[in-house]
């Protein structure tokens, strides 16, 4: 047990690499969901075959190729990135733990638990694709798999991806069946979902949720095996240095570019030329390994200073206050979409795409400057600072 309780200690800097790959991951998360704050019938859309991007060889114009990059850009790729470095967080959390001389997982529990809740209030009140909850989850499993072996992870690991991998087959494989029967596809989203997102109360769409709490919760369960994995593959990039300022660190990152882009953009072009049969292989199954290829390259770029010393600030600053920037993000985007606000979603219909991306840029500009201007006064975001003075423990003063 003795290897497995010893971090892996490193003296060399850091570069800012972690904060920049947590506001990558926040703002891109943004660059997917925006698409379903301002889709007819939001949050049950997805569910309803109204998220349906456009195609871009049957109709080449402008705004179709516009939409059809950003989404591809997007799609899985940075909620893949964001598991990822929850791993590397763990990890150093663990790490922390070791050297401290406390046991393990110690208070972790406490904190996963604290995750759930406010993921669940997060489901509740404001969006019903959180990903808190299902990262509540995994990293409790996760968090004990960090007592065993080497042996005991790596099996871990690439039995969840395996299991993931064969389930995302069987899920594309009945799409394209159902396909051949059912060659008119999906009728659209629900009038019903469209009216309540639209014009409806905000108690009745918090009692939507709720009732279809079933529904709107699957993608967690669905995709365990792929947070296991990629939980357990953030650890392993933590423990092989790659986020380190070391020449180690450096050839790591340049091969996850070179096989993550490699590989990654043709598969993901492929699924996306495919068309909506192979949307779930594109999200769960060729969107983590161009994750990875991102890694790489944001690396690279600031090993570099390919990136401008403003842009470097502003994703650190959001990658810094991640948990907030990821709730506030949704917030703001339920407040202008839906019909308890201004409505947006339901005001510019039949005007393109170019609105929705103008809405991803103006959040993420706010969320950019917001989380800049907090720091320069406070350590922590506010949710953060929530989270740490409700599970700090409390020193006893002295008698």
């Amino acid at each position: 047990m003795a290897d497995t309780l010893a971090p892996v200690v490193r003296t060399t800097t850091r570069l800012p690499l972690l904060d920049v790959l947590r506001g990558a991951a926040v703002l891109g998360t943004l660059m997917t969901n925006v698409w379903i704050f301002a889709s007819p019938g939001s949050e049950w859309s997805v569910l309803q075959g109204g998220l349906g991007a456009p195609d871009p060889i049957a109709d080449p114009s402008a705004a179709n190729i516009a939409e059809t990059v950003f989404r591809f850009l997007a799609d899985g790729k940075f909620l893949a990135l964001l598991t990822v470095l929850f791993g590397v967080g763990l990890a150093i959390q663990f790490d922390s733990a070791a050297r401290r001389g406390e046991p393990w997982p110690g208070r972790y529990p406490k904190r996963a638990a604290f995750l759930f809740v406010e993921g669940t209030v997060h489901f509740v009140l404001v969006f019903a694709w959180d990903v808190l909850m299902g990262y509540a989850v995994t990293a409790l499993l996760v968090a004990w798999l960090l007592t065993r072996s080497e042996r005991v992870r790596r099996v871990a690991m690439w039995t969840a991806g395996g299991v993931h991998l064969a389930l995302v087959a069987l899920v594309t494989l009945a799409l394209m069946s159902a396909s051949d029967t059912s060659p008119e596809g999906p009728d659209g989203p629900d009038p019903a979902a469209v009216e309540l997102y639209a014009h409806g109360g905000y108690g009745a769409q918090i009692a939507f949720r709720l009732q279809n709490i079933g529904a709107l919760r699957i993608e967690p369960v669905f995709s365990f095996g792929l947070l296991v994995f990629l939980f357990l593959l953030g650890v392993r990039l933590h423990r092989a240095g790659a986020f380190t300022a070391t020449a180690e660190g450096r050839r790591i990152r340049n091969r996850l570019a070179a096989w993550g882009l490699g590989l990654g953009l043709p598969l993901n072009a492929a699924a996306t030329l495919g068309g909506e049969d192979f949307f779930v292989l594109g999200r769960y199954g060729a969107a983590p390994l161009l994750a990875l290829g991102y890694i790489g390259l944001i690396g690279i770029a600031l090993d570099r200073l390919w990136i401008p010393r403003a842009a470097t600030r502003a994703l650190g600053s959001v990658g810094r206050t991640a948990l907030s920037c990821y709730v506030a993000q949704n917030l703001l985007c339920m407040l202008l979409c839906y019909g308890i606000g201004l409505g947006l979603a339901d005001r510019p219909a039949g005007s393109g795409p170019w609105w929705v991306m103008g809405l991803w840029a103006g959040v993420s500009l706010v969320l950019a400057a917001g989380s800049w201007l907090w720091l320069r006064r406070f350590d922590r975001g506010p949710l953060e600072a929530l989270q740490h003075a409700v599970l700090s423990p409390r020193r006893r003063s002295p008698a």
